[in-house]
Protein backbone atom coordinates (compact mmCIF):
# COMPACT_ATOMS: atom_id res chain seq x y z
CA UNK A 1 0.00 0.00 0.00
CA UNK A 2 1.10 3.56 -0.64
CA UNK A 3 1.56 5.97 2.33
CA UNK A 4 3.25 9.30 2.96
CA UNK A 5 5.72 10.16 5.70
CA UNK A 6 6.62 13.70 6.72
CA UNK A 7 8.96 15.42 9.12
CA UNK A 8 9.64 19.14 9.44
CA UNK A 9 12.53 21.02 10.97
CA UNK A 10 12.37 24.73 11.63
CA UNK A 11 13.94 25.53 8.25
CA UNK A 12 12.95 22.63 5.98
CA UNK A 13 10.38 19.92 5.45
CA UNK A 14 10.62 16.41 4.09
CA UNK A 15 7.63 14.60 2.65
CA UNK A 16 7.88 11.30 0.82
CA UNK A 17 5.61 8.57 -0.50
CA UNK A 18 6.52 4.93 -0.19
CA UNK A 19 5.13 1.46 -0.57
CA UNK A 20 4.78 -0.50 2.67
CA UNK A 21 3.43 -4.01 3.30
CA UNK A 22 -0.22 -4.37 4.31
CA UNK A 23 -0.78 -4.18 8.09
CA UNK A 24 2.36 -2.05 8.63
CA UNK A 25 2.48 0.05 11.79
CA UNK A 26 3.52 3.67 12.10
CA UNK A 27 6.87 2.59 13.55
CA UNK A 28 7.52 0.12 10.73
CA UNK A 29 6.58 2.77 8.16
CA UNK A 30 8.98 5.30 9.66
CA UNK A 31 11.77 2.70 9.74
CA UNK A 32 11.13 1.74 6.10
CA UNK A 33 11.21 5.42 5.06
CA UNK A 34 14.85 5.86 6.09
CA UNK A 35 14.05 9.07 7.99
CA UNK A 36 15.80 7.85 11.14
CA UNK A 37 19.08 7.67 9.20
CA UNK A 38 18.57 11.07 7.57
CA UNK A 39 17.61 12.72 10.86
CA UNK A 40 19.42 10.98 13.74
CA UNK A 41 17.93 13.53 16.16
CA UNK A 42 14.51 11.88 15.79
CA UNK A 43 13.76 9.93 18.95
CA UNK A 44 10.60 7.89 18.60
CA UNK A 45 10.56 7.09 22.31
CA UNK A 46 10.09 10.76 23.20
CA UNK A 47 8.59 12.40 20.09
CA UNK A 48 4.93 12.12 19.22
CA UNK A 49 3.73 10.69 15.93
CA UNK A 50 0.40 10.72 14.20
CA UNK A 51 -1.67 10.28 11.08
CA UNK A 52 -3.18 13.34 9.37
CA UNK A 53 -2.66 15.56 12.43
CA UNK A 54 -4.08 13.16 15.01
CA UNK A 55 -1.63 11.76 17.55
CA UNK A 56 -1.37 7.97 17.41
CA UNK A 57 0.69 5.22 19.02
CA UNK A 58 3.67 3.70 17.21
CA UNK A 59 1.85 0.37 16.95
CA UNK A 60 -1.13 1.89 15.10
CA UNK A 61 -1.71 0.26 11.71
CA UNK A 62 -1.53 2.51 8.67
CA UNK A 63 -3.99 2.41 5.78
CA UNK A 64 -3.48 3.06 2.10
CA UNK A 65 -3.17 6.81 1.51
CA UNK A 66 -2.35 7.73 5.13
CA UNK A 67 0.17 10.47 5.93
CA UNK A 68 2.39 9.51 8.87
CA UNK A 69 3.78 12.54 10.71
CA UNK A 70 6.63 12.88 13.20
CA UNK A 71 6.15 15.86 15.50
CA UNK A 72 8.97 17.97 16.95
CA UNK A 73 8.98 19.36 20.47
CA UNK A 74 7.58 22.87 20.79
CA UNK A 75 10.51 25.19 21.45
CA UNK A 76 8.54 28.34 22.26
CA UNK A 77 5.18 29.07 23.79
CA UNK A 78 2.92 30.04 20.84
CA UNK A 79 1.32 32.86 22.83
CA UNK A 80 4.75 34.30 23.69
CA UNK A 81 5.70 34.26 20.01
CA UNK A 82 2.52 36.17 19.13
CA UNK A 83 3.36 38.84 21.72
CA UNK A 84 6.87 39.24 20.28
CA UNK A 85 5.46 39.91 16.80
CA UNK A 86 3.37 42.87 17.95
Amino acid sequence: MNVGVCYAESDRQLWMRLEVPDNSTIEETINLSGLLKLYPEINLSSQKVGIFGKIAALDTSVKDGDRVEIYRQITADPQTVQRRRR
